[in-house]
């Protein structure tokens, strides 16, 4: 693992390498900007949150300097104290974060996810178990059997009341000037058993959903708002399947949000060329690639979003989806790679 990891280093940090990755002039023209080099990691209980307070300095001594922290319900809402999961992260423990963050010059974004995901195998998140009426499908799918995630409804009127006191919570607590929506992998959105959304176009409830957020997020709190890009993705045009592209026409929400939300485009295979990046490029949006454990593909991924040479190309994410402990974060090979490749 060391010899790896010292590989690693030396071919990221070589001439030939580094011209390769030369930071573009900003959209202004008058500086070169930071690179985004970042790891999505999922805080969901107190433990996580101390954990990863423990691990900002190694982190940042790698390259990291933006953190997205998925927190969900993991948090002691005052708000909504009957949305807490099970050892919530107490404001405490966020202070002490946020700090350690600041201390290290990394940018701490919050992640809430929305609308989808509100589920996980036999398990329903808060919301939809305690409001079970919020819910796209309700009554359907007995102990969430033949489904892949729950998601709430886009036009019951009671659910960004509530959503969005978490979120202003989440916002104080971070002291955040950014917050990523998540929005992946939305499967049930328009469906025939909601009585609000049945038959109606899932472009277009998508895009309320986001444009909602939106407007609660960068409108009101000023605040830049991240979101995952596979719903914006069009299955049928670019052959990445259902799963990091729309097969249930939600691609079409592309071109009614605004151009100002930064997509993150997560792409966890090695292919050739990665065809939504210029896309979403080419629409005007920021883009910041993310991989995730496989080091061959985080390479191929790197490079293809260098080659692009575009001002509105960030940098690269890493997710890790629990492929690593907390603890070890900074010795995981793909974000090495890539925190050095885009120093």
């Amino acid at each position: 693992m060391r010899k790896l990891l010292l590989y690693i280093l030396l071919i990221c940090t070589s001439p030939i390498l580094l011209a390769s990755c030369a930071l573009p002039i900003s959209a202004t023209g008058t500086k070169q900007y930071q690179p985004w080099r970042g790891v999505h990691i999922l805080m969901t209980t107190q433990d996580k949150t101390e954990q990863l307070t423990e691990v900002v300095g190694e982190l940042a001594d790698i390259g990291i300097n933006v953190i997205i922290a998925e927190i969900n319900y993991g948090y002691e809402y005052q708000s909504h104290p009957e949305l807490q999961a099970s050892n919530p992260s107490k404001k405490e423990h966020i202070k002490k974060l946020v700090s350690e963050c600041r201390k290290h010059h990394i940018r701490l974004i919050p992640q809430f996810q929305c609308l989808g995901h509100q589920s996980w195998r036999e398990h329903t998140s808060p919301l939809l178990a305690k409001y079970p009426q919020f819910d796209e499908t309700p009554g359907r799918y007995p102990n969430n059997e033949g489904i892949y995630c729950r998601s709430w409804c886009p036009l019951h009127q009671e659910v960004n009341l509530i959503i969005f006191n978490l979120m202003d919570e989440l916002i104080d607590a971070f002291e955040a000037d950014a917050f990523h929506v998540g929005m992946d992998e939305v499967f049930l959105i328009g469906h025939d058993a909601c009585p609000r959304c049945k038959g109606k176009d899932k472009a277009k409830l998508f895009a309320k959903a986001v444009n909602d957020y939106y407007k609660h997020l960068v409108e009101k709190h000023k605040l830049e708002m991240l979101m995952w890009g596979d719903r914006l993705i069009d299955a049928r045009k670019i052959d990445y399947g259902k799963w990091e592209a729309s097969a249930n026409d939600t691609a079409g929400a592309i071109d009614l949000i605004p151009k100002d939300i930064i997509i993150c485009d997560w792409h966890y295979e090695a292919r050739d060329s990665y065809e939504s990046i210029p896309m979403f490029l080419e629409k005007g949006f920021r883009v910041w690639p993310a991989g995730w454990r496989k080091l061959e593909a985080t390479r191929a991924l790197t490079e293809y979003s260098q080659s692009l040479n575009n001002s509105n190309m960030l940098g690269h994410l890493n997710t890790t989806w629990g492929a690593v402990p907390i603890k070890e974060l900074a010795m995981f090979e793909p974000i090495v790679f890539a925190a050095n490749c885009f120093r």
